[in-house]
């Protein structure tokens, strides 16, 4: 699995994962905060983006991918940030591979597996678009508006939308193995042990992800976690206050550069 990266900044590395329908841009403000101070790499998943699709999507195979980046790239330990599903890779990929894995910044997501079906409209509307039939982008938003009433999540899964060798639009996600693979996606974290590390979950003000339920959860994989709640911020906390998410993320991932820096 051979993933799509951009990397920028020079320093120690840091992965960068996006979450379900995203890609590396999704994170790419945050990202060009942290290449000021750290070598930052954007990957796309398996089934989203640029990288390769697959036909399945579970949390094992997508860590598994992270480290087979990582051995790729020649990076012995990095530390890892992921948003919402991101967040769940970066997390089973702390838990199942600690050796490998520094610091790690989760935004907005805990885990857990998670009952509520959010994206069932989401699925229902990009299904419902006729893609052969469509001429141009403002017609693919149209559609979509009579699922999906939200300019701005209709925004972020246009993203997709692209015109491929033949000049007819198509998804750049694989739209089927996603939904196929939604209970998947919705599923909780488990392992026979903790990971030791740092880990800073960064919650939104206004989002239900992260709720007081899930303190007992949380700590029992990582009892070296700390709570963070970005106030005035809903699940796309990193795109509403980019710049304070930036900078307490920088601040959480400094100490881990001046410790190996340090190291002789």
């Amino acid at each position: 699995m051979k993933l799509y990266s951009r990397q920028q900044g020079q320093g120690i590395n840091i992965i960068s994962v996006h979450g379900l329908f995203g890609s590396q841009e999704n994170l790419g403000g945050i990202n060009r905060r942290l290449a000021d101070f750290f070598c930052v790499h954007g990957l796309d998943v398996r089934n989203h983006g640029r990288s390769p699709q697959s036909a399945s999507m579970l949390y094992s195979e997508m860590a598994a991918d992270l480290i087979e980046y990582m051995d790729e790239q020649g990076i012995e330990k990095a530390c890892l940030l992921g948003h919402s599903m991101g967040g769940k890779i970066v997390m089973e990929t702390a838990l199942h591979y600690p050796e490998r894995v520094g610091k790690v910044a989760v935004l907005d997501i805990a885990p857990v597996t998670y009952t509520q079906r959010r994206h069932d409209d989401v699925f229902s509307g990009l299904k419902a678009l006729n893609l052969d039939a469509l001429k141009k982008r403002s017609e693919a938003d149209v559609g979509l508006a009579h699922y999906i009433p939200e300019t701005a999540i209709r925004q972020f899964l246009l993203k997709n939308l692209f015109r491929n060798s033949e000049g007819v639009f198509d998804w750049r996600m694989n739209l089927t193995v996603i939904e196929q693979s939604y209970a998947s996606i919705l599923s909780g974290q488990q392992a026979d042990k903790p990971f030791s590390g740092e880990v800073l979950f960064l919650k939104g003000g206004e989002s239900d992800y992260i709720l007081p339920e899930y303190r007992d959860d949380v700590l029992r994989l990582f009892p070296n976690a700390s709570l963070r709640s970005i106030h005035g911020t809903g699940h796309w906390l990193h795109a509403d206050k980019p710049d304070l998410v930036a900078s307490t993320l920088i601040r959480f991932f400094r100490d881990e550069r001046q410790k190996l820096v340090s190291e002789p």
